[in-house]
C-alpha cells in the first residue's frame, strides 16, 4: 500500500519525529542489510544493469532505463526490462503488453513505458523473472533492472543509483525515520555508479534550464562516494509548439511532483495551477471531476507526465461503455502528457557510455 512521505523527512537532520523513531529504523535497517547477506543471487547467462535508488520513492530511474535501452540499442545489442511491477497485480513472470492488453492496474505504470521501448517482465521473483528472459525472449542480450539496489536475488554487472537532484537522501536516516530503505554506507558499497538527477552541473544542458543557487547533493556524493557520479537533468523533448497554445493546468502523481512542474516553467510556460498527489496514485472520480473542472475554469489545458496518463489510460472503459467511470475516461482522454529524457552534458555521457559499454563487453563472455 502506498503510503505519503511525511515532509519531515526531507527537513534539516535533528527532527523530533526522526529521534523518536530512530530505534525502530536501526531495526529496519538491520533487517534490511541481513536479508541481503543472506540471499544467494541467481547469476544469468546475459549482462545485467541495475537502475535503483536508495530512498523509497522516485527518483527518475524508469528515464535512465530507457536511455540506457536506447544506448544499447545504438551498439547493436538488444535489451530486455525486467521490473515488478509496482501497482499493479499480477505477480509474473509476465510479459507486458502496453496499452493493449495490460493497464496499471496489471502490471504497474512504470512498465507500460517501458513496454514502448523494449519487451518487459514483470516478476515479483527476480530470480525467475531472469529465468522467464532468458528461456522465453530469443534475442536478448542485455537486461535491464528497473528497481532491485536492495534485491540480492540476481547478480548484477553494474548497479547505478538515482538520487534526486533537490531533494537528495532526506534527512539521511533509514525508514521510518528518513527515506532511506536502508544506511547509506552499506548502500554506496552496492553500487558501481551514481546518477543525480536535476543536479546543478546539468543546468546548462537546456537553454531553458534556470541554474540552482546550490549543487550540495552532487558535491556531497562526490566527496562520499569514490566511484562516477554524474549530473543529469530532466529534459522536455519533441515538439512543444502545443504548449504556448493555452494555459496550462499541470498534475503530477509522481516521487517528486515539484519536478515535473519545474520542467514546465522551465520551458517557458509554467502552469496556472498545480496539483500534486502521492506516487503511484490511482486516479478516483472525484479526483479527475477537480482537475477538469480547474481546467474549464481556466480554460486550460491538462498536461500531466507520461507515467500519469499511462496509469490513467487503463484507468476506465471508454466514454459511454457500460459501467464507465466517464470522469476518468475524459480527464484521460483529455489530458496531455509533457516526453521528457533524461540529459547529459558530453562528458558525462560519455561516463556513462563506457559502464554501458563495459557490460556488453561481457556479452560474449558469458556461457
Amino acid at each position: 500500500m502506498h503510503r505519503d512521505e511525511p515532509a519531515w523527512w526531507y527537513a534539516p537532520a535533528g527532527d523530533r519525529r526522526a529521534r523518536l523513531l530512530s530505534p525502530v529504523a536501526a531495526i529496519y535497517g538491520w533487517v534490511a542489510e541481513r536479508r541481503y547477506r543472506g540471499t544467494d543471487s541467481y547469476r544469468s547467462r546475459l549482462p545485467v544493469i541495475c537502475v535503483g535508488n536508495f530512498t523509497a520513492g522516485g527518483t527518475g530511474k524508469t528515464p535512465l532505463a530507457l536511455l540506457i535501452a536506447t544506448e544499447a540499442r545504438a551498439r547493436g545489442a538488444s535489451a530486455v526490462f525486467l521490473t515488478r511491477g509496482y501497482g499493479g497485480r499480477a505477480h509474473g513472470p509476465l510479459l507486458v503488453y502496453s496499452n493493449t492488453r495490460h493497464t496499471a492496474a496489471d502490471v504497474g505504470d512504470e512498465p507500460l513505458l517501458l513496454a514502448r521501448s523494449a519487451p518487459t517482465i514483470v516478476a515479483r521473483d527476480r530470480a525467475a523473472g531472469v529465468r522467464f528472459i532468458e528461456q522465453h525472449c530469443a534475442g536478448a542480450e542485455l537486461i535491464i533492472m528497473d528497481d532491485g539496489l536492495q534485491n540480492a536475488a540476481l547478480a548484477k554487472d553494474l548497479t547505478i543509483a538515482v538520487v534526486d537532484g533537490a531533494r537528495g537522501v532526506g534527512n539521511g536516516e533509514v525508514i521510518p525515520a528518513g527515506p532511506l530503505r536502508a544506511s547509506l554506507s552499506f548502500q554506496l558499497d552496492l553500487v558501481d555508479a551514481i546518477v543525480v538527477n536535476g543536479a546543478d552541473a546539468g543546468a546548462q544542458l537546456s537553454t531553458m534550464a534556470t541554474p540552482h543557487p546550490s549543487n550540495s547533493v552532487l558535491t556531497s556524493l562526490r566527496q562520499q562516494f569514490p566511484g562516477p557520479v554524474l549530473a543529469a537533468r530532466a529534459r522536455p523533448v519533441g515538439d512543444l509548439g502545443w504548449l504556448a497554445e493555452r494555459a496550462i493546468v499541470a498534475f503530477a502523481g509522481i516521487g517528486n511532483p515539484q519536478r515535473f512542474f519545474d520542467t514546465l516553467r522551465e520551458t517557458g510556460h509554467p502552469a496556472v495551477a498545480e496539483q500534486s498527489f502521492p506516487d503511484h496514485h490511482a486516479f478516483t472520480a472525484t479526483d479527475a471531476e477537480r482537475l477538469l473542472s480547474l481546467a474549464t475554469s481556466h480554460q486550460a489545458q491538462l498536461v500531466t507526465t507520461e507515467k500519469d496518463l499511462a496509469r490513467l489510460s487503463g484507468a476506465s472503459d471508454p466514454i459511454g461503455a457500460p459501467g464507465s467511470n466517464v470522469p476518468l475516461a475524459q480527464l484521460a482522454s483529455t489530458a496531455r502528457a509533457l516526453p521528457i529524457q533524461l540529459a547529459f552534458d558530453d562528458r558525462d555521457l560519455g561516463r556513462l557510455q563506457a559502464l554501458i559499454d563495459s557490460v556488453l563487453v561481457k556479452r560474449s563472455k558469458k556461457p
